[in-house]
């Protein structure tokens, strides 16, 4: 550990710029025209998550109660393949992810005032040696980090519009999640509210 963060744990604040930040809200607006967001259903009880979605990439995560999480090539609704991702997203991953392999899926999340995410760790992957890579945008949200133990100790930090995490290393596997958003803190999204972009490598190269 290092300053109470797990190894391999990277925090970049205002990685992308104002005008970065609006060209990646304009990519995932025009984006959501073939890929609409939608409404992810919890594996064992069928309720909805508190976040909507969509993806870019070849890939894209989903789940349901029938048969939970897992990586589709199409849109769970219109059965279209995901958009492309933009070349902005591509670009951060070459520059931070430290892999040889681009990444397949890049969920983007869509966060309203009263959305959360739960402690969890990503491990619906095969290449769980690769980084997840995340980017927000919009409205600040408080970002809650532990280890690999979901009892664990966590520590909170406040994250804001075009600030980037990366989770890496020992940080890949420990437990993270959102507890809450600070609505009416940016005007970046249209709508308000808040996106987080995380970039993925789901097969192993």
């Amino acid at each position: 550990m290092s300053g109470g963060f797990p190894d391999g744990f990277r925090y970049l604040p205002g990685y992308f710029d104002r005008d970065q930040q609006k060209a990646l809200v304009d990519a995932v607006m025009a984006a959501t025209q073939s890929a609409p967001f939608f409404t992810p259903r919890m594996p064992r009880t069928g309720q909805p998550m508190s976040v909507t979605m969509t993806n870019f990439g070849p890939l894209g995560w989903v789940t349901d109660k029938e048969i939970g999480y897992r990586y589709e090539p199409a849109h769970p609704k219109t059965g279209a393949p995901w958009p492309e991702p933009p070349g902005l997203l591509t670009g951060l991953w070459d520059s931070v992810a430290d892999y040889p392999a681009r990444f397949e899926a890049c969920l983007v999340n869509y966060y309203t005032g009263a959305s959360r995410m739960g402690l969890h760790i990503d491990r619906d992957e095969e290449a769980t040696d690769a980084a997840v890579v995340s980017v927000s945008l919009g409205d600040k949200a408080r970002f809650r980090l532990g280890g690999p133990e979901r009892k664990g100790k966590t520590r909170s930090f406040i994250v804001s519009s075009g600030d980037v995490i990366v989770l890496g290393g020992d940080a890949r596997r420990c437990y993270h999640g959102v507890d809450r958003i600070y609505p009416g803190t940016s005007t970046l999204v249209p709508q308000g509210g808040r996106l987080n972009l995380t970039m993925r490598r789901v097969t192993l190269p």
